[in-house]
């Protein structure tokens, strides 16, 4: 049965912070708010986690899995940023944006996509997730933990049959480990996905803030 971690949405408690990123770095999985949705995650770097949030969303190894980042020069780290790629992110951050980047040698093959080299990654508005991200100082894994079907695969919880956030919890609490509630809600939309490995920008998914979104590239 998962752990409860109860956090301020606006001040984390930072001992409860340091708590939880000890269990990610030894190997944890959480279910945990965003801007977005309630997401399923780990370190990025702890394999055994990123194999059973494979497991839990039933992911194959030649789907890419999102991750979080800090802010854009975070970023800069784990993918190639062009300088129209740079204008166009750092418009949109934080938010429910993912933007689909080539990936550097930092993104663990098991994360990246095997083919295209390339990631998927996300700065939340998200006072929580920032405190943990800045905290355990590398990025943290992001799926959607009540995703039915889409691009991603198959969510171990049916969308249509959870009411709110104890339903949630309680379709969840046997298949992570930690389970963060800082008092906000699940959302049930998505990020809007912004391709940014060509010349021009290429919107893959909408979702949340994608009116910004398309009002910004014709602008680019």
């Amino acid at each position: 049965m998962a752990i409860f971690y109860e956090l301020h949405p606006d001040t984390p408690q930072q001992r409860r912070v340091e708590q939880i990123i000890s269990d990610l770095k030894n190997g944890a999985v959480m279910l945990y708010p965003t801007d977005t949705v309630y997401a399923i995650g780990c370190d990025l770097y702890a394999k055994s986690a990123v194999e059973r949030v494979r497991q839990i969303k039933q992911l194959s190894n030649d789907k890419p899995l999102t991750f979080l980042c800090s802010s854009l020069s975070n970023i800069a780290n784990y993918a190639i940023v062009s300088d129209s790629a740079y204008r166009i992110i750092k418009r949109l951050i934080p938010g429910p944006y993912t933007f689909v980047l080539p990936a550097t040698k930092l993104v663990p093959r098991l994360v990246m996509s095997p083919k295209r080299k390339t990631t998927g990654i996300r700065v939340p508005d998200n006072q929580s997730c920032l405190s943990l991200l800045e905290t355990l100082a590398n990025p943290i894994i992001s799926t959607s933990a009540h995703i039915t079907s889409d691009a991603e695969g198959m969510a171990p919880v049916n969308v249509g049959a959870v009411t709110g956030k104890a339903e949630l919890f309680d379709c969840l609490e046997n298949l992570v480990d930690i389970i963060v509630d800082d008092g906000s809600d699940p959302g049930y939309q998505v990020s809007t996905i912004l391709e940014l490995t060509g010349q021009e920008p290429n919107l893959i998914r909408q979702g949340l803030g994608v009116e910004t979104v398309t009002a910004l590239i014709g602008v680019c």
